[in-house]
Order: C-alpha cells, then sequence, then structure tokens
C-alpha cells in the first residue's frame, strides 16, 4: 500500500447543544491541525498516489469554507454537532469530491482510501476514513 500526504490548519468557533460537553455548550475556539492521507494499493499512470500539490490546493480549499468561522451557522453541522469527528467527516467528504472531479489520470487508482486526521491538542485527536 503506497500513501501520501498533507498537511494543514484551521481556525474554528463553535459549541454544541448536548449537555454531555458541559462548558462547552458555549462558544469556544479551537485551532485544528489537519491531516489528510491517501492510500492507493498501486500508483497512478503517474508514478504517485496523486500530486502532492493539487492535494495541498484541494485541502485548503476544503479549509478556507471553514476557517474563521462559527461552525455553529454551517449547514453542514445542523443542531451545533460540529464534534471534532464531525468535522473530520465533513473535511473528508469534501476532499473526496474534489478529487473525484480531477481527471482520471491525476486522481488515486481504484481501491484507494482517504483518511482525514485533526488534532485538536496535543493530546486530543479525531479521525475520519472513507474509500474514495
Amino acid at each position: 500500500m503506497f500513501s501520501v500526504g498533507v498537511s494543514d490548519h484551521v481556525m474554528i468557533a463553535h459549541s454544541f447543544a448536548d449537555p454531555t460537553f458541559g462548558p462547552a455548550q458555549r462558544l469556544h475556539g479551537a485551532t485544528y491541525a489537519v491531516e489528510a492521507e491517501v492510500r492507493a494499493p498501486a500508483l497512478n499512470v503517474h508514478h504517485v498516489v496523486m500530486d502532492i500539490g493539487a492535494m495541498r490546493s484541494i485541502l485548503r480549499r476544503a479549509l478556507d469554507a471553514l476557517d474563521y468561522s462559527n461552525l455553529d451557522e454551517h449547514a453542514a453541522f445542523p443542531g451545533r454537532t460540529s464534534t471534532t469527528e464531525r468535522v473530520a467527516e465533513h473535511v473528508a467528504n469534501e476532499l473526496a469530491t474534489a478529487f473525484l472531479a480531477l481527471p482520471e489520470d491525476a486522481r488515486p487508482t481504484a481501491g484507494a482510501t482517504l483518511r482525514v486526521f485533526l488534532r485538536e491538542s496535543p493530546v486530543a485527536f479525531a479521525s475520519f476514513e472513507r474509500s474514495l
């Protein structure tokens, strides 16, 4: 299995509606370190999983839609559900859509998977993985 990955960060604000989150029910900010990794069983015709520059640009575009925003107001997180896991899922789905829109020879090969990893602090993280 081959893999390639890129990283970036995003700054957001959010709160949680569920009482289980205690003080995080109040509006607070987070800076997520974001890693995106594509794993593929084979390299594409260009001898790469996918172009790192394209992957980095696509990740930045997906994060730009979230950066410096209040996720409580974002349509992807109805009812204030923007947990780290849900943010990872949202970013992964945005990346997958963009990857599949690339020309066929620029996409990862069949059987590839995408993992988005969000670190919310030095000791806490979440991820979401899906097929491409």
